[in-house]
């Protein structure tokens, strides 16, 4: 109990609601009066905690009241200054604080010279990125008041990598040249400016204290200027701090093993602190205020929920130091057991969320219960929330989502990265149907035209640049002329909106320039609908300021640097729904948890790397100078995650769960997790009916397969007309033949595609069509009409498929001499062809027929693979035989007569690693050779059962029939091949 007199030190643990206690007590000291509590402050740590003590107010209140005022004393890990409470009109003025943006462009200005100064250049976004730890580190120097002159100090360079070395100078660098930028400016830090309000503050309250009570509630922050100011409140004739979940009944030997430790006198080593304890953090603040943990008097007052006082002794238990943890087999049975604790385990993180959400839809059967989901991992809350609207309960989620996930976000950062990627076809269409592009009316013929250029765009790359998609619109194509066509019509309206971004280029200009271009660009694109709600206007003021800024303090650079640089800022900008949230069911981050209290407190994503989260490295200052600075270790944030951990499994319900695989592997469960598990054993209790529920909700519990398709239509609707290249699609998958040909369904290419062996294959067989048609076949001529089209192509075909493609080249003008000496002559190419057979129209199109002293031989060119003769004999790749049957029928005009000869021109390896071979199913050296004649007569029959089963009977086209000779999938989606293949 603290002496009389004394400074007035409380504490609220865990297991009582803070705020609403905090509260409770207030009204009875002071709300005696309907101005005695009106007169009163109270201190709270940041602007968050404000409105949680504002409700707890309207809970206890039960009418109306008058409120003591509520002041934050900022926190500079937020970027949130003090209030302006700490700074009155009638005090005398100081200098106004940089702010944080502001701050940030100068350093990374700064950052940029100096690395290219020594010969290390970084682009703008990396230099803004590297200004952001700067600016962190640079905060945590002026917080823990330490002078630079501490770190030119230090003597450890012998002991350091080069790397580290090379940040540390770099870091004095910046350091030394920070004060002259904020000389220029008139201004000081924001970390800096509160420690002189609150130190300004606390002298005055000493020597005037104020007329009504002063609290400072909630306050956990253990900078030496907050540990001044909270001393300087307790000695107040009518002050008061209240701190949460002090360990009051920690045993000595635990309290003080946590730290901080003085060195040694004898080997002036310092032994090491448990930075990753609960308590270490609030340990430190005591000892700065300079008091002592027994002048701490539990807070008698009562309010809201108050849950069991041993369950907080056996979480306290199970997050003690790892020295102590020996001691865990003779703690009392009551000190282990974590009675109101379940724990749900999941496969999953989208069946946790599931199970969350179940939870909280349970929570809402109980009238007047309420619940809250604490956790670090906003994707999960985003799932929860998602999850509970089937129920039609809305949640906000307190901690707001990252304007990058947000229409307005993603719309400029889609602008900043198709300028980037010179308007590319993804980055492009995307940012066309980007849902704030064209709202409202004129949307629907918006996207009619974009539609229109998304089919033309499907394929290669065009050339980059606006102008490379007005020259493919321009480019003359039998297949896509007319949607070319009406892409064109329609391409000039949005091409007139993007021509300024693209009109920047790749030049490195003044980031107020690009940022202008980029806010007039997506003015124009989507009016003032971009700017509209929450996110709308962060996104504006972010502009705003970011365009101020930049214009006098940010480097320069290139467009392509812009998207980058503007998602490292607004992973940051955290947009909050100001609407009210439902009245009992909550969804918070780790600080926004704090102070708050819920009937049931639901603590998700407690896996290691999320609770605690993986401390961010420092990349300015080694490990081993922070300590020697005296700066926080890396890992306390771990313990503050763990007095989080412990305060919300205070209420009188308390539900943990985990998933045991994130979205890329198997997950590790929490730290915190494995020591309450470890201390309850068999005690742990699991949510079992949760964890099956959730698995439950979505199971069909039967599942009844789709049967493998085999759609039957009439046979006088079938179709009567076949290519020679379809074929082998009708007999091995009729159903996808069916989806080609009856439906009409065509698969379209790819946006953005990449060059296939498909595409390879067509500039091949254009290059030598060109070679046979304009030079005669002449072999000498071959390489240079080759190249000739070549040039003309695309940039990537040049670059990785020339030097192969010239030497298949070279290897067919070769193979042609052999052909010219033996009295072979090119009689056509390409030609097309049809004869009626079974009572059907074949079609055809011989890559080249050759007239030779025996006959005519049938050449089929092969870019791909050769068909294997086990395939020919199965009736499949029976393509070769199908064309002669057509030439030997009169088919091909006047090119006929009965073939004496089938050649594959593969343009591959051969067996014996030399380039390109000729391979032919009639060659009497193979081990199951056919003869011409019967080549052809087995193309006959195989065509001839197949339509009489498919084209002219009424067979069913049954889905993968034969998937060994069936390997394109283009209607596997279509048919559900994966309901049903290999069910059977």
């Amino acid at each position: 109990m603290a002496e009389a007199g004394g400074p007035q030190l409380f504490t609220i643990p865990a297991h009582r609601a803070f705020a609403d206690a905090l509260v409770v007590g207030l009204l009875k000291r002071f709300g005696e009066t309907p101005a005695g509590l009106a007169r009163g402050l109270v201190l709270l740590p940041n602007n968050r905690a404000k409105r949680a003590l504002t409700e707890a107010f309207v809970r206890a209140s039960g009418g109306g009241l008058l409120l003591p005022r509520l002041v934050a004393i900022g926190d500079p890990a937020l970027d949130e200054a003090s209030d302006p409470a700490f700074d009155p009109a009638d005090a005398e003025p100081g200098p106004p604080a940089v702010t944080p943006l502001q701050r940030r462009m100068i350093l990374a200005r700064l950052v940029a010279e100096e690395r290219a100064a020594a010969g290390q250049p970084v682009d703008g976004a990396e230099a803004v990125r590297l200004a952001g730890d700067l600016a962190r580190t640079l905060d945590q120097l002026l917080v823990e008041e330490v002078a630079p002159e501490k770190l030119r100090a230090l003597d450890l360079a012998d002991q350091l990598s080069v790397h580290w070395q090379r940040a540390i100078e770099m870091f004095g660098i910046v350091l030394d040249r920070w004060p002259g930028e904020l000389a220029r400016l008139g201004r000081i830090d924001l970390a800096d400016r509160r420690r002189l309000l609150l130190d300004r503050l606390a002298a005055q309250w000493r020597r005037r204290p104020p007329g009504g009570f002063v609290c400072a509630a909630g306050i956990t922050d253990s900078a030496p200027a907050v540990a001044r100011l909270l001393r300087c409140v307790s000695e107040l004739p009518q002050g008061l701090v209240v701190i949460p979940d002090l360990a009051s009944d920690m045993p000595v030997s635990q309290w003080d093993a946590l730290g901080p430790h003085a060195p040694d006198p004898a080997t002036g080593v310092r032994r090491r602190s448990i930075e990753t304890h609960p308590q270490f953090h609030l340990k430190l603040l005591l000892e700065r205020m300079g008091v002592n943990r027994g002048e701490f008097q539990l807070w008698r007052d009562r309010g809201g929920h108050d849950a069991s006082i041993e369950r907080g002794r056996a979480v306290a238990n199970a997050l003690a130091p790892a020295l102590f943890t020996r001691e865990w087999p003779s703690l009392p049975a009551e000190e282990r057991r974590l009675s109101g604790i379940t724990a749900a385990e999941l496969a999953t993180p989208a069946e946790e969320a599931q199970a969350i959400a179940l939870a909280l839809r349970e929570v809402l059967e109980e009238p007047g219960r309420t619940a809250a989901l604490v956790t670090p991992d906003r994707a999960l809350a985003r799932r929860v929330a998602a999850h509970v609207r089937r129920w039609g309960v809305e949640i906000d989620d307190t901690a707001g989502r990252p304007l990058t996930i947000l229409p307005p976000g993603t719309l400029l950062l889609l602008l900043a990265e198709a300028a980037a990627q010179r308007f590319a076809p993804l980055p492009l269409l995307a940012l066309l149907k980007h849902p704030l592009v064209r709202s409202g009316e004129a949307r629907g013929k918006w996207l009619e035209g974009v539609r229109r250029l998304d089919r033309v765009l499907r394929g290669p790359r065009p050339a980059p640049g606006l102008d490379g998609v007005d020259a493919l619109l321009a480019e003359p194509s039998e297949r896509e002329g007319k949607r070319r066509a009406r892409a064109a019509a329609w391409w000039p309206e949005a091409r007139a909106l993007l021509a300024p971004m693209a009109a920047l280029d790749g030049a490195v200009q003044p980031l107020a320039v690009l940022l202008a271009v980029l806010r007039e660009t997506a003015q124009a694109l989507c009016g003032d609908e971009l700017w509209a709600g929450p996110a709308g206007r962060c996104a504006a003021e972010l502009l705003a300021e970011l365009e101020v800024e930049a214009a006098a303090n940010a480097p320069e650079m290139a467009a392509d640097g812009l998207a980058p640089l503007l998602r490292v800022l607004m992973d940051e900008q955290s947009v909050r729904v100001q609407q009210g949230s439902h009245p009992r069911l909550a969804i918070y981050g780790l600080i926004e948890a704090r102070l708050q209290s819920a009937d049931t407190m639901i603590l998700g994503g407690l896996n290691e790397g999320v609770w605690p989260g993986t401390p961010a490295p420092d990349p300015w200052l080694a490990p081993r100078i922070r300590a020697e600075l005296g700066l926080p270790g890396l890992e306390r944030r771990v313990g503050i995650a763990a007095h989080d951990l412990a305060n919300a499994l205070g209420a009188p319900r308390a539900l943990m769960t985990r998933a045991r695989r994130d979205a890329k592997s198997p997950a590790i469960p929490s730290r915190f997790w494995l020591r309450l598990q470890a201390l309850a054993g068999e005690g742990f209790q699991r949510a079992g009916d949760l964890e099956r529920w959730a698995r439950l909700l979505d199971d069909p519990a039967e599942f009844a397969p789709e049967p493998q398709p085999a759609p039957a239509p009439p046979a006088e609707k079938r179709p009567r007309q076949i290519a020679v290249t379809d074929v082998d699609r009708l007999k091995a998958d009729p159903y996808a033949f069916y989806a080609k040909r009856y439906l009409r369904l065509a698969a379209l290419d790819a946006v953005d595609a990449d060059f296939s062996a498909a595409w390879r294959g067509t500039v091949v067989h254009e290059a030598l069509e060109q070679w046979a048609r304009l030079d005669g076949g002449v072999p000498e001529r071959l390489r240079d009409r080759a190249q000739a089209l070549l040039e003309g192509g695309h940039p990537l075909v040049r670059a990785l498929w020339e030097p192969r493609l010239m030497e298949a080249i070279d290897w067919i003008a070769a193979e042609q001499r052999r052909c010219l000496n033996a009295g072979r002559s090119i009689a056509a190419v390409e030609r097309e062809g049809k004869i009626e057979i079974a009572g059907v129209t074949l079609t055809g199109t011989a890559d080249r027929l050759d007239r030779g002293p025996e006959g005519l031989v049938v050449v089929d060119y092969k870019t791909g693979r050769v068909p294997s003769q086990a395939a020919i004999r199965a009736g499949f790749s029976l393509q070769l035989g199908l064309l002669g049957l057509i030439a030997e029928r009169g088919g091909f005009g006047d090119v006929a007569g009965r073939p004496t000869g089938f050649e594959y021109w593969a343009l591959s390896r051969a067996p014996d690693r030399s380039f390109g071979f000729v391979s032919s199913p009639t060659d009497p050296k193979k081990r199951d050779p056919i003869s011409a004649d019967e080549f052809t007569a087995l193309a006959a029959s195989n065509f001839s059962d197949a339509v009489r089963e498919w084209l002219t009977g009424d067979a069913p086209f049954t889905a993968k029939l034969h998937p060994e000779y069936a390997p394109y999938g283009e209607y596997d989606q279509l048919m559900r091949r994966d309901e049903w293949y290999g069910r059977g």
